[in-house]
């Protein structure tokens, strides 16, 4: 069994299908996030001035008292006492108006990361299904976590280091060129070289941490592909199996993880040598000069002091580049999903009048395909009228679900049409069609909350009264009275602690209180025992009356009282009746009756005592 063993193939997809994004659009774009903290920004310009201002004038100051009064022999303490002072409040300046820079940068990261992310989950929530069968969950986890947390890294660090070790930069040389000009000619060959040596890093160390990134976005969709599909992976005993698939994974990972801290370190270590010989050289030369009475002793201190200066913001900086890139690429990454246009859109101007609608649904020469060239549904005509109960039966592919997706319009029909009261799905909003239709399917999905949240679905304008009323209508309430906390019981993820048949009765409550005009059950009932599949039906009752319900059944039992059967095959109707007028026909629904009750009677006779069956 290979279960999950397809995160890197996906991610690739993933890479292939989304659209590519430049840097310049992606920059475009953070700068627009950025806009609404144009005065934060300037706040902290202002603060890493001040804070530069006040560090950089202290070796001056020393220099002043070396030159001008310890050498001249000055022995007046006032002098010294106020340059000390003045120093001390140089310290202490510098560190109030760092603090202020660190927080203030902070709080303007923070505030766009947090808008990124919160419109980067809506864009997610608003894409076709079709994306979210090419993207794999792990990845779009990884975007809406880590890569929006490192822009934020873009704001703290590499912008910080830009605005700040670049201005420090700047006014290094400029002190410099104020001490002496040669010494500063001399050190200025040196930014050619610096200049040589990024340059021929920069291109190798993208590919490496692009490399790094995608490794790691592999490894957290295999980990959440395989943490949804764990009780899969322990029925069939493939711990081991997964276990190899995750250690080659996080071993890749590793692998690129070491190639990426070995450049950096290469890199930024070039650096500190060539600091180091710097400042050998500004020594030996300024030594001399100080020896020859050329440049005062002072001058020479101040020098190397701000030489040594000068390489920690060039070291500061390119420390950044590795964050610069994977900034980049993050934004690469999130930019491509935002220009990702979901292939199922509302038509501009879409306003149909549905509050009349009854419930008439109509396929009308429906030809469907997930992928071109690979039909699922052929040719469907299907028409059902208000408040009748349809059961849709038919083997594995013969296009039920599509059917369904299609009604929902999770995606769009490749010809013919799909219409509710004779309008067509594609002509009404999807958030009014999609309150319209009320969906429960073979696992409903309970939320992490207490029952009156996963009744409601969270939203407020449904009363806790309406939810309670709702449960006692499916009879949910005995089964929500039993427990401690009642209708205020905290569900973990997924209602785990309940049976699959309590969650069906949850969903079905959710039925109540939403009021949809149309029903569809997708397999409801195919994983539940005899007496939970009882406790639906009575709730289907209920749930059903005065509603157009279509339900997909793999136990006939579900259908056998239905207004009308359809039986599917390759995408067609191929039958259409009652129960007992399917079962004279003798066709593909006497088959699968037939094939059912064997089943019924081999379970009876292992002892299940469960009557129903798959039909497919």
């Amino acid at each position: 069994m290979k279960q999950a063993a397809t995160g890197g193939a996906a991610e690739d997809r993933q890479q292939a299908d989304q659209p590519k994004t430049n840097n310049s659009s992606a920059y475009k774009g953070l700068f627009n996030y950025a806009k609404p903290h144009l005065w934060t920004f300037l706040g902290v310009f202002g603060c890493i001035i001040v804070a530069i201002a006040a560090d950089l004038l202290q070796p001056y100051l020393v220099k002043i008292a070396i030159d001008d009064h310890l050498t001249k022999g000055d022995k007046n303490a006032n002098t010294l006492l106020l340059i000390a002072g003045i120093y001390l409040l140089l310290s202490a300046g510098g560190f109030v108006f760092t603090y202020l820079q660190n927080n203030l940068l902070q709080y303007a990261g923070q505030s766009i990361v947090a808008a990124i992310r919160k419109n980067l989950f809506r864009h997610i929530t608003k894409q076709s299904m079709s994306y979210f069968d090419r993207v794999p969950s792990g990845s779009l986890i990884t975007h809406v976590s880590s890569d929006t947390e490192t822009i934020n890294q873009f704001f703290s660090q590499v912008l910080l280091s830009v605005l700040r070790d670049g201005l420090t930069l700047v006014f290094i040389i400029v002190l410099m060129f104020q001490l002496d000009v040669q010494l500063t000619m001399y050190c200025l060959i040196l930014i050619p070289i610096i200049a040589v040596m990024a340059i021929s890093f920069r291109s190798y160390m993208r590919k490496t941490y692009q490399m790094t990134r995608t490794n790691l976005s592999r490894l957290v969709a295999f980990v959440a592909e395989n943490l949804a599909g764990m009780h899969i992976i322990q029925v069939f005993h493939q711990e081991k199996e997964q276990q190899k698939q995750f250690s080659e994974r996080n071993q890749t990972y590793f692998r690129s993880n070491l190639r990426e801290i070995r450049t950096n370190v290469l890199f930024n270590r070039s650096f500190d040598m060539l600091g180091n010989l710097s400042v050998a050289f500004v020594t030996w030369i300024g030594g001399k000069a100080v020896l020859d009475h050329s440049v005062p002793f002072g001058v020479l201190f101040a020098f190397i002091t701000y030489i040594r200066q000068f390489f920690q913001p060039i070291n500061s900086i390119t420390q950044q580049w590795n964050t610069l890139l994977s900034a980049s690429v993050s934004m690469n990454r999130i930019w491509s999903i935002f220009n990702t246009v979901p292939e199922v859109q509302d038509k501009p101007g879409a306003a149909v009048d549905l509050s009349a609608v009854k419930g008439q649904i109509d396929f009308n020469g429906v030809k469907f395909a997930y992928t071109e060239g690979q039909p699922v549904i052929h040719h469907l005509d299907l028409h059902v009228r208000p408040g009748e109960m349809i059961g849709i039966v038919g083997t594995t592919g013969a296009g039920k679900s599509s059917m369904i997706s299609l009604l929902c319009r999770f995606y769009d029909v490749k010809a013919g049409s799909v219409t509710i009261d004779g309008i067509d799905v594609r002509d009404m909003p999807q958030e009014r069609l999609h309150r319209l239709i009320g969906l429960v399917q073979q696992e409903p999905y309970l939320y992490s909350g207490s029952i009156i949240d996963n009744v409601r679905l969270f939203d407020d304008r449904v009363t806790r009264e309406e939810v309670i009323q709702a449960c006692r209508l499916v009879g949910a309430d005995t089964l929500i009275a039993g427990m401690k906390n009642g209708y205020d019981t905290l569900l973990s993820e997924r209602g785990s602690g309940l049976s699959a048949g309590e969650r069906q009765l949850i969903s079905f409550a959710r039925i109540i209180v939403f009021k949809p005009k149309v029903l569809i059950l997708d397999e409801a009932t195919a994983n539940l025992d005899s007496h939970s599949e009882q406790l639906i039906q009575r709730a289907l009752a209920v749930v059903s009356e005065g509603r157009t319900t279509l339900v997909i059944a793999h136990r006939l039992s579900t259908i056998m009282n239905a207004d009308r059967i359809i039986v599917m095959a390759l995408g067609e109707i191929v039958e259409e009746g009652k129960h007992r007028e399917l079962l004279q026909l003798g066709g593909y629904y006497a088959e699968l009756y037939r094939h059912s009750q064997g089943r019924a009677e081999a379970s009876g006779k292992a002892g299940a005592g469960a009557p129903a069956i798959e039909a497919g």
